[in-house]
């Protein structure tokens, strides 16, 4: 398993009219944490859309705990607990305020594909190179356990993934 902490203070154009983060910005904290995960691995985004694969959200979940507000110092956890299966990884997240109390809970099921055609591959060995040292062998083997309603690994690719 793998797992990457970044702190992310909560800036007051983040936050509602009742003084909480408001729901849409946490889509963009689990994106900061994936991005500062690979980056921590030493896997560029950049690079790795200019190798022409990009990495499009298939499912996004958020379950809120409690409430994060203006000025919060907010722990972002990412969990990879097991490896992409094909063309499809698991990013689970977990965020925390400066008392360690779990705010929130979210995933992303993220798909790899050809930027040209959005069709799905497999993830770049490099990056599965990166990884390795975190999974043992069996863990190689084993599906994305989805979640309920979720993407089945045979489904076409959604159809705002194609060009």
């Amino acid at each position: 398993m793998y797992t990457s902490d970044i702190q992310i203070r909560v800036r007051y154009a983040e936050t509602d009219q009742m003084g909480y983060v408001y729901h849409g910005n946490y889509a963009a904290y689990f994106e900061v944490s994936r991005t500062e995960a690979f980056r921590k691995l030493g896997i560029s985004y950049k690079e790795m859309e200019a190798d022409g694969v990009g990495m499009p959200v298939g499912e996004l979940r958020t379950r809120f705990r409690r409430p994060a507000r203006y000025d919060d110092l907010l722990t972002v956890r990412l969990l990879l607990r097991q490896p992409a299966e094909g063309a499809r990884v698991l990013f689970e997240y977990e965020i925390y305020n400066e008392a360690g109390q779990l705010l929130t809970e979210g995933h992303t099921l993220m798909v790899f594909v050809k930027t040209t055609t959005g069709r799905p591959v497999p993830m770049p060995a490099r990056i599965q190179e990166r990884l390795a040292a975190y999974f043992s062998d069996d863990e190689f083997d084993s599906p994305v356990l989805p979640s309920p309603g979720a993407i089945a690994p045979d489904a076409p690719a959604p159809a705002a993934f194609r060009k």
